[in-house]
């Protein structure tokens, strides 16, 4: 008989924890470089965005989203940034979309579509519509990913909770390669290329 998902996970760590294959892991809810990362939730860059910026585990808080996006500066984004700028020490935060990201290509009729594929009933919907929530606005493709950045760099220096101090770049990283492309240096307000 083959094991769903859930109990593939859980026979396998059951096995990790003793083996005590978490001793290299071992750390402190600080980030060791001060340093919050907001990426999005691609696959691609789990392992390959820390490698590629040499951070290990431990060194950096990550908050991660569809498309590395600050969307509403009371969010759960943001209150994740505050959190680490103000209980968990981070004084730098990196804002870093990618290239052939998928909310670049995400289409609202074709997510509608899937909804009502998976149960969602237009009712439920147009219901959500008529309350208000503009769903095709929240769920908008991405028309450049460095504007994106910028938008959420500004938004998160423009924050009246984040301190001056903290210093916020923005970047853009190949998902193939890992390569950083540099678009808000923090160090330089006002320096972008």
């Amino acid at each position: 008989m083959r094991l769903n998902r859930l109990e593939e996970i859980l026979e396998f760590n059951k096995k990790f924890v003793e083996d005590r294959e978490y001793e290299p892991y071992r750390t402190t809810k600080f980030p060791n470089k001060k340093l919050a990362v907001l990426s999005c939730m691609d696959t691609r860059l789990s392992d390959l965005l820390p490698r590629a910026m040499n951070l290990q585990n431990g060194d950096a808080k990550f908050i991660k989203n569809a498309g590395a996006v600050v969307s509403h500066p009371f969010g759960s984004t943001m209150r994740s940034i505050l959190v680490a700028v103000h209980e968990l020490g981070a004084e730098e935060i990196c804002v870093i979309g990618h290239y052939d990201c998928g909310m670049s290509s995400i289409n609202p009729d074709k997510t509608f579509a899937s909804m009502v594929e998976h149960g969602i009933t237009w009712d439920t919907i147009q219901t959500l519509e008529h309350a208000g929530i503009d769903l095709r606005a929240w769920f908008q493709r991405i028309d450049s990913i460095s504007d994106s950045v910028r938008e959420s760099v500004g938004m998160i220096r423009m924050h009246p909770l984040v301190p001056s101090w903290v210093r916020i770049h923005g970047l853009v990283v190949d998902p193939e390669t890992g390569r950083l492309d540099l678009v808000i240096n923090g160090n330089d307000e006002g320096s972008s290329s």
